[in-house]
């Protein structure tokens, strides 16, 4: 996937730039050595000058692997009979949130498997309208449910959502059909509406890609980063592609680059970006601990500054793998807490209690 390419400027040059070209974000995504140092700690420099040093928690609830998509590199696809399907019961949630609550993180991420049946919809609505009342507006809510039409968009926004992940995964139209399937359901244009729609109704919204997928390119995450500066994105969730064994993607494991290339170019990525876009909300995503132990640590070090501590009731995470080798299976959410409080004071950051931490991004494009 690398490419052999001569800088055409010093990269302490390159790094100084209000805008980056496409050749530049090539270079960067290629550096080694003595220059990808310097692109982490320039990085580092921009996180703690544009966002500070603080990391927001966002107690993930990973509310059911019920799916209509069958995307191909997804291991909760509908058409992976394996899992045992579930939802969360009201109460369930609800306990998950007010641990959120009493343990002062301010934030809270429902995600799931997309559905868009009345039912669902009529059931995030009811559950956004009981947290705003549980917690007394204190606690923020991110979705990520997948793409829905607008009125659905506009009930959960009025019902206390403010966020919203829809992750875009490739931004190469081409590449997005080799991952998914070739109907109306999994359309690239219809997933760029959602994205569009989400911003209409007013949500924080972010969007994200893997990183190491079969078929993909440097000359693609370059689009793909340039992709994110032009939507104005307000948040970033982007890892490493990891492999399912229970998906067709599977069938091309051999052409992947190794792991911990797969985990160098999302480091990579996130300090570009960081440096690109300087005041959003960037998440140290699971995926990079899933390669690397301290994976987390390092995406905090070189520009993240959210991180997602889960909520989701043991029982049921096995059952939500969107890829293997997932970490913290087995870990309560005090365990989760502790865990995750010392990898974020051994990046040297500190955690943002009782903050929602909102993006900075979004809130001085609409002051």
């Amino acid at each position: 996937m690398s490419q052999n390419l001569l800088p055409l400027e010093p990269v302490e040059t390159i790094l100084e730039k209000l805008v980056f070209s496409k050749d530049d974000l090539l270079y960067l995504l290629n550096t080694s050595g003595k220059e990808r140092i310097k692109l982490f700690e320039k990085a580092k420099e921009v996180k703690a000058a544009c966002v500070g040093r603080k990391v927001y928690f966002r107690g993930l609830i990973e509310y059911s692997n019920y799916c209509k998509k069958n995307c191909y590199y997804c291991g909760i696809r509908a058409g992976n009979s394996r899992y045992a399907r579930y939802r969360m019961t009201d109460a369930e949630v609800l306990e998950a949130v007010n641990y959120a609550y009493l343990n002062d993180y301010a934030s809270i991420v429902i995600q799931s498997g997309e559905q868009t049946n009345k039912a669902f919809v009529a059931k995030i609505e009811s559950l956004l309208k009981r947290i705003h009342l549980q917690t007394a507006g204190k606690i923020h809510v991110t979705l990520s449910l997948g793409e829905q039409s607008e009125d659905t968009y506009r009930r959960w926004f009025e019902a206390g959502a403010h966020r919203y992940l829809l992750r875009i995964e490739v931004s190469n139209p081409a590449l997005y059909l080799k991952l998914h399937p070739n109907n109306l359901s999994h359309d690239y244009n219809r997933r760029l509406d959602a994205l569009k729609t989400l911003r209409n109704v007013g949500y924080q919204v972010g969007t994200g890609v893997m990183i190491g997928l079969p078929f993909q390119t440097i000359s693609d995450l370059a689009d793909d980063l340039i992709f994110f500066r032009e939507f104005d994105i307000d948040m970033a969730g982007m890892g490493p592609y990891i492999e399912h064994a229970d998906t067709p993607l599977y069938l091309y494991r051999s052409e992947l680059l190794p792991l911990k290339e797969r985990f160098d170019l999302a480091l990579k990525m996130v300090a570009i970006l960081r440096i690109m876009m300087k005041n959003i909300n960037i998440a140290a995503t699971t995926a990079m601990q899933t390669i690397d132990p301290q994976g987390r640590e390092k995406a905090l070090m070189v520009g993240a500054n959210v991180i997602m501590p889960n909520l989701t009731p043991v029982k049921y995470r096995q059952d939500y793998l969107l890829y293997e080798n997932k970490p913290c299976l087995d870990e309560e959410a005090e365990e989760c807490k502790s865990c995750l409080e010392a990898r974020i004071h051994i990046a040297g950051d500190t955690i943002g209690y009782g903050e929602w931490g909102d993006s900075r991004h979004f809130s001085e494009r609409n002051t």
